[in-house]
C-alpha cells in the first residue's frame, strides 16, 4: 500500500484537531492586557496541547520518512493514534476550566498517555511491516524514549492523584521538552 494516504490523511486529521483546538479560546473583551485575566489558564493549557500535536505531527513525518510497507495493521495502528489525538480539544478545554481539579487533570494525562501509547503501537506495526532488516527498526530497536515517556506519564498520574493535580500538567510539560528536538538519528539517515 502507498504511504502517501495515511500521511496526508493523518496530516488533515492533526490540522484538523488543531483547529478545534483553537476554538475553545475566547478573545478578551477589553483591549487591554487586563483582558487577558481570566482566560490565561485556557491559553496556557491551549499552547501547550499544541505544541504536543505539532511534536506529534513532527515526529510522524520523520518516522514516515523510513517507511515503504503499509498494511491493514498499520492503517488500524495509525486510527488508533489519531483517535487519541482526536481527544486532545476536549481534554484541553476541561482542564482549561478546572486546571485545579483532579479529575480535567486525570484525564488530560490518561488522554495523552493513550496518545504515546498509540504513537508506540505504531512504531512497532510500522517495523514488523517493514521487516527486520528495515532502517526504521535499525533505528528504533532500543526505543526507550517511547518508554521513558509512558513511564513518566503514569508517574505524572500518580503524583496527581496523591500529592497535586498539577503534577499531572508538569510531568506532561517536561515529556513535552525531551520530545521537543526530533529524533537526530532520522534526520541523518533520510539525508544519507
Amino acid at each position: 500500500m502507498s504511504k502517501s494516504r495515511i500521511e496526508a490523511f493523518t496530516d488533515a486529521v492533526i490540522a484538523i484537531v488543531m483547529t478545534l483546538l483553537v476554538l475553545e479560546l475566547r478573545q478578551p473583551t477589553t483591549d487591554t492586557l487586563a483582558g487577558l485575566v481570566g482566560i490565561e489558564r485556557k491559553l496556557f493549557i491551549y499552547i501547550v496541547s499544541f505544541v504536543m500535536l505539532a511534536i506529534y505531527w513532527n515526529n510522524h513525518h520523520h518516522m514516515f520518512q523510513l517507511v515503504h510497507k503499509i498494511d491493514g495493521r498499520v492503517l488500524w495502528a495509525n486510527n488508533f493514534f489519531i483517535f487519541t489525538l482526536t481527544l486532545v480539544p476536549f481534554a484541553t478545554a476541561w482542564v482549561g476550566d478546572f486546571i485545579d481539579s483532579l479529575i480535567p487533570q486525570l484525564t488530560y494525562g490518561v488522554m495523552t498517555l493513550l496518545a504515546n501509547s498509540s504513537y508506540l503501537v505504531l512504531t512497532r506495526e510500522l517495523i514488523r511491516a517493514n521487516g527486520s532488516d528495515s532502517t526504521l527498526k535499525n533505528l528504533f530497536q532500543r526505543y526507550n524514549k517511547a518508554y521513558v515517556t509512558i513511564f513518566l506519564n503514569i508517574l505524572g498520574l500518580v503524583l496527581g492523584l496523591l500529592i497535586h493535580p498539577y503534577f499531572v500538567l508538569i510531568v506532561n510539560i517536561g515529556i513535552l521538552i525531551m520530545w521537543i528536538i526530533p529524533d537526530r538519528r532520522i534526520e541523518k539517515q533520510y539525508k544519507e
